[in-house]
């Protein structure tokens, strides 16, 4: 079911986008701006567009193609919240949690807000998500969630079992929170649209061009690449789970860990009305976590961390197997729809699962997002941008005394374990 997987390295969206990429930017030999941002994602491009707007000069350097990384691959997701959820937070951080929690839970709305500004073309729905947990245990944790959400008077609620087979179409879920602040989008297309209206603004785009080295002089910065040099006053590392060579303090407190999807062929209509009919994001309570969604053009993508390894050939094509029985033990009425694509990249996580900004060896950086990058991405590069900017920003997310993770130097080498560890949290708790 799996052999004839289209393996592109954004999968679904880099065939299915409407939105071309845009133009990049002309050869150089040198140039000067006040701020380099390297990497092209939502993050780095959400800042140039900021910084841009504050009328800096702002140049960005991409690897690759625009949203290359996780910003063209993960699954469409635009979720509230962190990957800590409330009580932990607060249980962690007391008062400064409740801030964290306050901020992400209104990311989407940012992200909302910037589309409807710009008028991005990336079709972006206020679709709902709803999270489900994976044993009763999760269910008590989950429930007392949508409570405080209700009370809070969030457009949220708890469904029930029967409820929840009616929104998803499962029978393998003891209820859900239903969360209408979520959305769904085309990642690719949102990223695109991110790179254009920046470029409108002035920002210059320079794809395909990897930062090889940087050197900080007494004034400025220089970005060194194969065929050019770039000076600036400041620099921005907006690379996450892709930090490079050229960074190696970075890539010493971002974890890359693989995160996997696949996408059926286009389902039969009277199909798709049994499969989350109202459409909304989907994704599970676990650590080895599953969340799917159904695309515009009716394929249902299914996703997860289906291993614990570097993305590869041989870790995509043995994880497409792992997602599609996955998918069938949720969905038994997808038993015979094939899987035509399959993809992976790197998500970024921390030690203790928040996300960072700040100044590290007097150069900007963010990133960090484990898992909740388009919303959270998208918000902490404006913030860390208007820092740049010179605007005095306390937030608790901003730490210039970001430590590295002892005995690590950008090869996890505890990805085996710590998988194992998850996989029995998930089964204790």
């Amino acid at each position: 079911m799996t052999d004839n997987l289209q393996h592109e390295p954004q999968g679904l969206w880099a065939s299915s986008a409407a939105i071309p990429s845009p133009s990049p930017g002309l050869p150089v030999e040198s140039l000067d701006a006040d701020v380099v941002v390297i990497g092209a994602g939502y993050c780095g491009l959400s800042a140039a567009l900021h910084l841009a707007e504050a009328g800096r000069s702002v140049c960005v350097l991409e690897a690759n193609d625009i949203g290359y990384g996780a910003s063209g691959r993960n699954g469409g997701q635009v979720l509230p919240g962190l990957k800590l959820g409330q009580d932990e937070l607060v249980s962690r951080f007391g008062e400064t949690g409740r801030r964290l929690w306050a901020m992400a839970e209104g990311a989407p709305e940012f992200v909302a807000k910037l589309i409807a500004r710009k008028s991005l073309a990336c079709r972006f729905e206020r679709s709902g998500a709803l999270r489900l947990p994976h044993n009763e245990a999760a269910r008590r944790r989950v429930y007392a969630a949508a409570l405080d959400l209700e009370r809070r008077g969030v457009d949220a609620r708890w469904l029930n079992a029967v409820e929840t087979t009616h929104v998803v179409g499962s029978q393998a879920y003891p209820g859900g929170l239903l969360d209408m602040r979520a959305g769904s989008i085309h990642p690719l297309e949102y990223v695109r649209e991110l790179a254009r209206v920046a470029q409108a603004a002035g920002v210059r785009i320079h794809t395909h061009t990897p930062a090889l080295r940087l050197e900080r002089t007494r004034n400025a910065w220089m970005v060194h690449t194969e065929r050019a040099r770039f000076a600036a006053a400041t620099v921005l590392v907006a690379t996450n789970g892709y930090a490079g060579a050229a960074t190696p303090w970075l890539q010493r407190r971002f974890v890359p860990i693989g995160s996997y999807i696949i996408a059926t062929t286009p389902l039969a209509r009277d199909l798709i009305e049994t499969i989350i009919p109202r459409r909304r994001m989907v994704f599970d309570s676990k650590h080895f976590l599953h969340y799917f969604r159904l695309t515009s053009d009716r394929r249902l993508l299914f996703g997860g961390r289906a291993v614990f390894a570097k993305p590869t050939a041989d870790t995509t094509a043995r994880s497409a197997e792992i997602l599609q029985r996955d998918m069938v033990a949720v969905f038994p009425s997808l038993s015979a729809s094939p899987v035509e694509y399959g993809w992976s990249g790197n998500v970024a996580f921390t030690r203790d699962q928040m996300p960072r900004a700040g100044r590290l060896h007097g150069a900007f950086y963010a990133g960090g997002y484990c898992g909740h990058g388009i919303a959270m991405a998208t918000c902490l590069g404006t913030l860390v941008a208007r820092r740049m900017a010179g605007e005095r920003i306390d937030h608790p997310l901003f730490d210039d005394h970001f430590r590295a993770i002892p005995f690590y130097y950008g090869t996890p080498w505890f990805l085996p374990i710590a998988g194992a560890y998850y996989a029995l949290m998930d089964w204790l708790h």
